[in-house]
């Protein structure tokens, strides 16, 4: 299979079959991979809006991930944050996390872009994962934008959530500690975003896992691949919204697709 030439008519996607995917992989000498919700939902991480229940139900999620909100209601946000991380921290990387990290060989580069804001692609063994919406783990200042260290979580913040939670303080400026995530209306960090495309035009296969491609500007890093010469694969149970359209498709789960790509390589069960 090859990729699109550049300056030819835009091809229909194709779907493929395991053993495609893995002559891909064998050949490919730098994987880029892009991994979304669908990929941490499988470790029972719910996704952003589906986070919104119990006493967070009646709130809409601009209400809760935006500057201004913070502004209005630093505690009501913080509250929010410390349950989802509380979530995040008892959930653990399924076969398909450490299936990507066994990707790697001494002859082939895998640089690993996620959406997400958990940390389970490191616990798999990533060790640097391009985080393009934040960590929600980290902390940094409201005020002064300095790193103020790991979110310190209420034991009982899973089981026996609080609706507001009063914020740690920054110890330079003695301004609020807000999550290191990127809201509504913020840009992405700057440095990943650099290291995202870099490794997009300089991929030879681009992987998607896991997202619809419905969030700007991530959705334009495996049209970036494409248009320097990367075969793109999405992996998905259902169509991603703007997807490139020169793509391999493989309708499957994340945990099943990450199976394919690394079905020749030992993983953890």
């Amino acid at each position: 299979m090859m990729a699109q030439l550049q300056g030819a008519e835009p091809v229909p996607p194709t779907q493929v079959s395991s053993a495609d995917i893995a002559g891909l992989v064998a050949s490919a000498r730098h994987i880029a991979v892009l991994t979304g919700a669908g990929m941490s939902q499988e470790s029972g991480i719910p996704t952003f809006r589906d986070a919104l229940n119990g006493l967070w139900e009646r709130f809409d999620p601009t209400r809760l991930a935006t500057p201004a909100a913070w502004r209005a209601d630093r505690e009501l946000v913080y509250g929010w944050y410390c349950w989802r991380a509380a979530g995040i921290k008892r959930a653990q990387p399924h076969v398909g996390h450490f299936a990507l990290a066994a990707l790697a060989n001494g002859s082939r580069t895998v640089t690993l872009i996620t959406q997400n804001v958990d940390d389970l692609h490191e616990r798999a063994g990533h060790a640097d994962v391009i985080h393009l919406h934040g960590r929600i783990m980290n902390l940094r200042c409201f005020a002064c934008g300095r790193f103020g260290g790991e979110m310190r979580i209420p034991d009982d913040a899973s089981e026996n959530p609080r609706l507001r939670v009063v914020p740690e303080q920054c110890e330079r400026c003695g301004g609020y500690l807000r999550p290191d995530v990127v809201w509504f209306g913020e840009s992405l960090p700057a440095e990943q975003w650099k290291r995202a495309e870099k490794a997009a035009s300089e991929s030879d296969l681009f992987i998607v896992i896991g997202t619809s491609l419905a969030v700007q500007p991530a959705a334009q890093l495996p049209a970036l691949a494409a248009k320097y010469g990367a075969i793109v694969v999405e992996i998905n149970p259902s169509p991603c919204e703007h997807a490139e359209p020169n793509r391999l498709i493989v309708r499957a789960t994340a945990i099943a697709g990450c199976r394919l790509l690394a079905r020749d390589t030992h993983t953890r069960p």
